[in-house]
């Protein structure tokens, strides 16, 4: 399985998908979803790795019209690294949980360290990053808990 995660130039999480395939079809899918987010602008470079998939994903995506012509795709193996650092924190997650049984488990779990890690992060609207009163209420009025 393959988390693909679109992070912005100040370490903020925009979105991330979950795919059994690292191919062509997977990549396209990314990049429309993270472009149709209504909180996202529109970016003048996206920076990837050196994966095959994303120039031709890229380039069917800028035919189609779903990516704007300014927009430029840069594969760098070192200016990747802002995605890296911010996947560490996930991939450490999931190596003590030994892995998912199975697609639902691995999306749902994802869902949750992602949206934690977007918390932490001080990405929630209305509620700051060092303000952990309304972090616990929030989490309290999500899952119903009682603090």
């Amino acid at each position: 399985m393959y988390l693909y995660r679109a992070v912005d130039s100040q370490g903020n999480t925009l979105k991330f998908l979950l795919s059994p395939r690292r191919d062509t079809e997977a990549a396209k899918c990314f990049f429309s979803k993270a472009l149709a987010a209504s909180h996202i602008r529109t970016p003048r470079v996206i920076t990837v790795d050196k994966n095959a998939a994303y120039p031709k994903a890229f380039k069917e995506l800028k035919a189609e019209g779903i990516i704007p012509d300014p927009c430029e795709l840069r594969q760098s193996k070192y200016l990747n690294n802002l995605v890296e650092q911010d996947h560490r924190f996930i991939k450490r997650l999931v190596k003590l949980g030994m892995g998912f049984f199975s697609f639902e488990t691995a999306w749902r779990t994802l869902q949750g360290y992602e949206t934690m890690n977007m918390l932490r992060k001080g990405q929630i609207r209305g509620v700051e990053k060092r303000d952990s009163m309304k972090q616990v209420a929030l989490i309290a009025s999500l899952f119903g808990v009682a603090i």
